[in-house]
């Protein structure tokens, strides 16, 4: 729906509202529609979610106590990860997306493993970074639900597996619940760690063909994430 008549040139959004080959049109109301208005509600929308996801995977890898944490309620908030089916404890949440890993198949154990050793071993694996982008934002506040991507370049060692120098990615859809003063209290997550293993484990080592690859996903979102 628009909010006003008048011409949009430019609209990124929306092709066929302005320029020559439009000239003729016979609009409805009288004038081509104006967008501005939802199209700077959209975008605000957007970027708040994007930042608070971004910011909330900041606090996780690189905040020591979940006091410090500004972006959940540690004493509420819960996660749930596909093919880990119960809730947890956020204190026991491993640093995404180290806790995706199989233990059968990777020796990661994220009942055993901490924080900090998860997260040496994966920038050790991607030394220039394993980057979580954001490719869409479905809903927007109190319910949070996105598709992302997270990828980087295997130049390090992952688990005795050599580097391959390729770029290793997997995608996924997550959702994030608020609370009325916009602190995240749950998060939900979805994605097959296939994707993200098949990479990390393609370097050569000697046990390397014994290794098989698990699929766990299940989420119908993700039937066709590429």
């Amino acid at each position: 729906m628009s909010t006003s008549s008048g011409t949009t040139p430019g609209d990124k959004y929306r092709s066929y509202l302005d320029g020559e080959e439009e000239k003729n049109t016979k609009w409805r109301f009288g004038a081509a529609p104006n967008y501005d208005v939802v199209n700077k509600l959209f975008e605000e929308g957007g970027t708040k979610c994007k930042n608070l996801v971004k910011s909330w995977e900041m606090e996780l890898f690189h905040k020591a106590s979940l006091v410090d944490f500004k972006t959940l309620d540690p004493n509420k908030a819960k996660t749930t990860n596909l093919g880990r089916n119960s809730h947890q404890a956020w204190g026991r949440v491993q640093p995404a997306p180290a806790d995706l890993l199989a233990k059968e198949v990777s020796g990661y154990d994220p009942d055993e493993d901490t924080a900090e050793s998860s997260h040496k071993a994966f920038i050790t694996t991607f030394p220039r970074g394993f980057a979580l982008e954001v490719l869409q934002v479905y809903s927007g506040p109190p319910v949070i639900v996105y598709k992302f991507r997270h990828w980087g370049f295997m130049e390090g060692p992952f688990k005795g597996h050599t580097p391959t120098g390729e770029m290793v990615e997997f995608y996924g859809m997550a959702i994030f619940e608020l609370d009325e003063h916009s602190k995240i209290v749950k998060v939900e997550f979805f994605y097959d760690r296939g994707e993200l293993l098949g990479g990390l484990l393609k370097g050569a080592t000697s046990d390397v063909s014994k290794t098989e690859i698990p699929s766990t996903s299940s989420c119908p979102f993700l039937k066709n994430t590429g």
